[in-house]
């Protein structure tokens, strides 16, 4: 057994005004993102330049919590929703979803991608590797905040989390989606970077990667305790919703490359002629 280290979920407080770690690793990611855009941005292929990093990274920023909050309230909470529109809104209580916020990023990424005239699947590819650090340290901070615990297992890397009311012995599924979403999935993303690759190949690899990991995450996580298991009982709404990523980046990936050998192709048709 694990022993859960002792974590006070509040860094600090000041009268009514309190920091959690969850807020901390958020500011934090986008802090690393910042740094990673403005190195690959030195870059002869980087569709933006170093002096466009900071608008994107705002609204990338505007993304996440916009549609992070607006993904939570609706895949996860809609009937709640429901009864009070207005609970859409009030931020401060609380509730994030990936999904929804890869949502919210896509449309900032969308807009901003018109507004600099430059291909949206180019400037997907180029954010794509600067969101798995901040995926992982928003895992960490679920874990120092005692949120999102595993399911109940007897194995060695069962702990038991102090405001578990149950008191069970669970996974620590946030250390496994730090690992396999944050760690592992940027270091696949910057080795494959490394060399050029088509267009919205990059973008493809991190939806579907991502997708994969979180589906396999999702048999050790503890299911939304409002919604319990989708699907006939035995599959959650984070699977649900990841399948999607799966089968649309698989997409973009086969199109990616079936349209640069198809190019590729075309020119030098037209070179022999």
């Amino acid at each position: 057994m694990l022993i859960y280290p002792e974590i006070d979920p509040i860094i600090f407080s000041f009268g009514p005004l309190k920091i959690h770690w969850y807020g901390l690793m958020y500011l934090l990611g986008f802090f690393v993102a910042w740094r990673i855009a403005l190195f690959r941005s030195q870059s002869n292929w980087s569709p933006i330049r170093k002096n466009q990093i900071e608008d994107l990274i705002i609204c990338s920023a505007f993304g996440v919590i916009f549609g992070g909050r607006f993904g939570y309230v609706v895949f996860y909470n809609f009937e709640q929703w429901l009864l009070d529109p207005l609970w859409l809104l009030r931020i401060w209580e609380g509730g994030m979803s990936f999904h929804g916020g890869l949502l919210g990023v896509l449309v900032a990424l969308w807009w901003y991608s018109r507004k600099i005239n430059k291909s949206f699947l180019a400037l997907g590819d180029f954010v794509a590797p600067l969101v798995p650090i901040g995926l992982g340290l928003g895992r960490i901070g679920n874990f120092m905040g005692q949120e999102l615990w595993g399911r109940p297992t007897d194995s060695w890397v069962g702990m038991i989390f102090p405001n578990d009311p149950d008191q069970l012995l669970r996974h620590p599924s946030q250390l496994y989606e730090c690992f396999l979403e944050g760690l592992l999935l940027y270091i696949v993303l910057i080795v494959v970077s490394r060399k050029p690759r088509p267009r919205g190949a990059l973008g493809g690899l991190f939806l579907s990667l991502y997708g994969s990991f979180r589906f396999i995450v999702e048999w050790f996580r503890e299911p939304d305790i409002a919604i319990g298991f989708d699907l006939f009982g035995w599959m959650t709404r984070g699977q649900l919703l990841s399948l999607p990523m799966i089968c649309i980046g698989t997409t973009l990936i086969i199109y990616a490359y079936f349209s640069a050998n198809f190019n590729r192709k075309l020119v030098d048709k037209r070179g022999q002629e």
